[in-house]
């Protein structure tokens, strides 16, 4: 008889831990409060426009391939991907008609590079250099493995390992050293937003995200994003795989220091493993009652760890097709950027910020009315743990006019005020009661040095047998292809406890 496993969540680690464990044999079934499978990974529709939620740059495409290979299935009939080139174009607030287009293709990048100077375009290839290095290392020995008891961190050869991270330093300060042009700094160092956490602050080893773009490219699912999670439920579906849509779960229920099943609507499931891709602090303060199955992470513990920045995000149906505008993703600085960053994660309100504009439907037309075009409009902000403001309709005003305004300023917007049809936005409290976003930290918990590795909440349960846990505030944290990652982890654990099969991860 197979043995059952009830997952929680459907978001995009779930569903791959869904997939993964189905086609291992065992008896899966998918528990989702909302309507539909994805999470974070989901769509908005609104007046005949079509928009991905959360994610929307694709990196990596091997781990989003790896989940339906493992199943025996071909990538290709589930998840259609294009690479992009140029990957998307950088915007400078105030210079209407000066931008840059970044490329993966190294003639067309060093051409880039070189407008910033010659010394600086050298800088910068020794920065990759020095990332590249670290990011093989952070590869093999720390992203893919699982550190369940203090001895798999502290031994000789991982600390070995570790010292060559370099890890002390923060994003800013180690690109600084190979490149002196603020510009060009920025356009590197931003992306440790991508998992939430500030580049002035964050260890410079996640300067490895933007070196992944560079040296393997952007790449789009025809779809958009939610082409993946509804994949993955049309594999686990295929699989012999069950899902229980609208099934809120109200706890894991837990005897003698084991997972038994699940409370769901106030009734109990039993089964002989829970998975959970909750949001590990709101399942740690809410799912988990257990005081001893808690193990360290108790309420008080949850509430003083530091959480990731949160996220405005406008999606506007537009009248009109955006051709002067050459790329679907598009950043737009501000020169103040460190200011808005330090603002962000103090709490502040701000009035300039930087932000990015994503136009899905010109790589798939079939996402907004014929002739027109959607917005998506991202613009990190403090989450609630920090937010010294409410989300009300004056500050969703305040954040909409003056993000317009900025965007006015870009070539091809000039009138995208005038121009918008239908909105529709998600602020952080939104995060918080459809996804369970503890705090509405949009990526889970901040990849700070003290919430990393093995600092972070790792896959198995320390206190608890039977239970894993899954998504971006595990290890190894947060972004799509890490948290495929993580579903990788945590169905291995769950292998070896069950079956004591040991993958080379380990």
């Amino acid at each position: 008889m197979k043995k059952s496993v009830s997952v929680i969540g459907a978001g995009v680690a779930g569903l791959a831990s869904a997939c993964r464990l189905q086609c291992a044999g065992y008896e899966v079934t998918l528990y989702e409060k909302e309507a539909m499978a994805g999470g974070k990974m989901n769509r908005i529709q609104q007046d005949g426009y079509q928009f991905d939620l959360g994610p929307t740059i694709v990196m990596m495409p091997e781990l989003y391939r790896e989940v339906f290979e493992m199943c025996g299935v071909d990538p290709d009939d589930y998840i259609p991907m294009q690479r992009l080139d140029p990957m998307y174009s950088v915007f400078f607030e105030g210079e209407r008609d000066e931008h840059y287009e970044i490329s993966s293709d190294l003639i067309k990048l060093t051409k880039t590079l070189e407008q910033f100077g010659e010394e600086d375009a050298q800088g910068f290839f020794k920065y990759i250099q020095e990332i590249y290095s670290r990011f093989v290392v952070a590869k093999e020995h720390f992203l893919q493995k699982p550190f369940r008891k203090p001895s798999d961190f502290y031994n000789l050869s991982v600390l070995r390992q570790g010292l060559k991270l370099k890890t002390f330093d923060n994003a800013d300060t180690f690109i600084s050293k190979y490149i002196k042009n603020e510009r060009l700094k920025q356009m590197i160092s931003f992306q440790t937003l991508y998992i939430g956490v500030s580049p002035y602050s964050g260890p410079s080893l996640y300067t490895m995200i933007p070196m992944i773009e560079f040296l393997y490219g952007v790449w789009f699912i025809k779809g958009g994003m939610y082409t993946l999670a509804q994949s993955l439920e049309r594999l686990f579906l295929e699989k012999g795989g069950t899902v229980r849509y609208n099934s809120s779960v109200d706890e894991i229920v837990i005897e003698s220091g084991q997972a038994k099943g699940i409370q769901v609507n106030g009734k109990f499931i039993p089964s002989d493993f829970v998975m959970c891709n909750a949001d590990f602090p709101y399942a740690m303060k809410n799912l988990v009652a257990e005081p001893k199955a808690k193990g360290k992470y108790t309420d008080k513990k949850i509430d003083n760890m530091k959480y990731s920045c949160s996220c405005f995000l406008m999606y506007l149906g537009m009248d009109k097709k955006y051709e002067e505008v050459p790329n679907a993703h598009n950043f737009i600085f501000n020169e103040e950027l460190e200011q808005n960053l330090n603002d962000i994660f103090s709490g502040k309100r701000l009035d300039t910020a930087s932000f990015y504009v994503y136009i899905g439907s010109k790589l798939d037309p079939s996402l907004a009315p014929e002739g027109k075009d959607g917005l998506y409009v991202l613009v990190p902000v403090s989450d609630k743990s920090v937010s010294q403001y409410e989300w009300n309709d004056e500050t969703i005003q305040h954040y909409r006019n003056n993000i317009l305004g900025a965007l006015e300023k870009v070539k091809g917007f000039e009138n995208v005020k005038q121009e918008i049809v239908s909105e529709s936005y998600m602020t952080p409290p939104d995060f918080e009661r459809r996804f369970n976003a503890y705090n509405g930290a949009t990526f889970g918990l901040q990849p700070t040095l003290a919430q990393s590795n093995h600092l972070r909440p790792q896959s198995k349960a320390t206190h608890c047998e039977n239970l894993y846990f899954t998504g971006s505030s595990t290890h190894p944290g947060a972004g799509v292809p890490i948290v495929l990652l993580s579903a990788r982890i945590a169905t291995e654990e769950l292998l070896h406890d069950d079956k004591g099969i040991l993958f080379h991860t380990r």
